[in-house]
């Protein structure tokens, strides 16, 4: 490897080697508490969902019965290869976990998944597993804003930046030093896929971007710590990521603020249970409905001021024929919502397809607005103008949506949202789901991570 130490990915992998938990501000601390709690909602609802069953089939097929790392949705010990592959399958299928606005990156699901099946695995403390997830944070979402939005157009972020942001948590875990986890991440920046084009057709791979990325990026990791060598700059090399899959990547912002700007403190969680592209105009709508006391039988027309990134990720889906795809389709959601308030995976499963949805669904627009457009990705602002059954015409706007930082959940609403999302899939009781979540709060006492699902 080049011993070049001033090389932007150099200098991320030295951060990634050599951040310890003292080393990070408390609310920082409370931020990723309050993530691991969210995160486990989520993976516990993959229970139950075909293609999360599958890639859990695979994985426990794959490997040894018993191991060290949990598999969340079935209970089963296994590797902590299989069980972050499983487990990052499940925390995605939902449409429940964190994102990052800026990087338009999920670091959750491939995040927590591998840190804690390796957590088990090495008998680390919760502050270990907290400070090597803050790693994983501030790794992938930088390398997620250093991609751009041209990356997002064709790639799923989450399933690219996620294997590098995989690896550093995982190597943080391993103690690998720079020269290590520089391997780690070249090893995981090679390997980084997924591509938006399953969402045409309706097709698993959302949940196998997410097992891959896990994976790998855990993979990456200790073959770094047994002498392994990856691309020195796989991130900005004439032959990376950026060659490969970006026409406007920032180099600079790889090490935008490391150590002082906390990027893992500006993820957002999401309160519906759909693509984050929808959220901005679901909370207009509601303002609007709200405001004005409407009903969704009340609703002409609803035309949605969007940025680019939703017409390229939502446009394609016109009549979703899955519960999954829905959640892709501006119109499902926004009807949704105006039936219920919300839209929750309950409301999905029993009608994302029913007449009133698909009534309102169809008078459902997008259109690009310039300044919704400038300010994506670190603000998504919602704008919408509602025209009633009776001729009036009506604007709605949302400038933090719900779950955003300055609009965010509460550890009380963090919590019921994971009871509710145990509850719709039965991945666990009440009480055994409760009792997880209340012991989870105190992971920072932990002198060794354990089983996280209480049985």
């Amino acid at each position: 490897m080049t011993n070049n130490t001033t090389s932007n990915t150099a200098q991320l992998a030295a951060f990634a080697s050599a951040l310890r938990f003292d080393d990070i501000p408390e609310p920082v601390v409370r931020k990723i508490e309050d993530l691991l709690v969210d995160w486990f909602g989520s993976a516990v609802a993959g229970h139950g969902s075909r293609p999360v069953e599958s890639i859990t089939r695979f994985a426990q097929a794959m490997g040894q019965a018993q191991g060290p790392s949990e598999v969340i949705i079935n209970g089963a010990r296994t590797t902590p290869y299989l069980a972050a592959m499983a487990n990052a399958a499940a925390s995605h299928v939902a449409e429940q976990d964190d994102v990052h606005n800026g990087s338009v990156f999920h670091p959750a699901t491939v995040v927590f998944s591998p840190a804690v099946a390796v957590a088990q695995a090495l008998g680390a403390s919760g502050k270990q597993l907290l400070a090597a997830s803050v790693v994983g944070y501030e790794v992938g979402i930088r390398v997620g804003e250093f991609l751009g939005r041209s990356h997002y157009r064709v790639f799923h972020t989450t399933g690219t930046a996620g294997t590098l942001a995989a690896g550093a948590a995982v190597g943080h875990l391993l103690g690998l030093n720079a020269q290590q986890m520089q391997h780690a991440l070249g090893s995981a920046g090679t390997q980084s896929a997924g591509l938006w084009e399953f969402l045409r057709t309706a097709a698993d791979s959302k949940q196998l971007h997410t097992a891959h990325a896990a994976a790998a990026g855990l993979m990456s990791a200790y073959l770094a710590q047994d002498g392994f060598t990856g691309a020195a700059e796989i991130l900005e090399g004439p032959q990376g990521m950026a060659a490969g899959m970006s026409s406007d990547a920032d180099p600079s912002r790889l090490v935008d603020g490391l150590g002082t700007r906390w990027a893992t403190a500006e993820t957002s969680f999401k309160y519906h249970a759909s693509c984050r592209h929808t959220h901005p105009a679901a909370d207009a709508l509601l303002h609007v409905m709200q405001t004005h006391g409407l009903k969704i039988e009340d609703l002409a027309q609803v035309v949605t001021h969007v940025h680019q990134g939703a017409i390229d990720v939502l446009g394609p889906v016109v009549r979703p024929v899955t519960v999954h795809q829905s959640k892709f389709s501006m119109g499902t959601v926004l009807a949704l919502v105006a039936q219920h308030g919300h839209a929750g995976l309950t409301e999905f499963d029993r009608d994302f397809l029913s007449a009133p949805t698909q009534a309102l669904r169809d008078k459902v627009s997008m259109v690009l607005d310039a300044e919704v457009d400038s300010a994506y990705p670190k603000r998504w602002i919602g704008k919408v103008i509602v025209t009633t059954t009776d001729g009036r015409v009506l604007h709605g706007r949302v400038d933090e949506p719900k779950g955003d930082p300055g609009n965010t959940l509460s550890r009380q609403e963090i919590t019921d949202k994971a009871l509710r999302l145990a509850a719709f899939s039965g991945g666990a009781t009440p009480e055994a789901m409760r009792q997880s979540v209340d012991a989870l709060w105190q992971v920072a006492t932990w002198p060794k991570v354990g089983a996280l699902l209480v049985n």
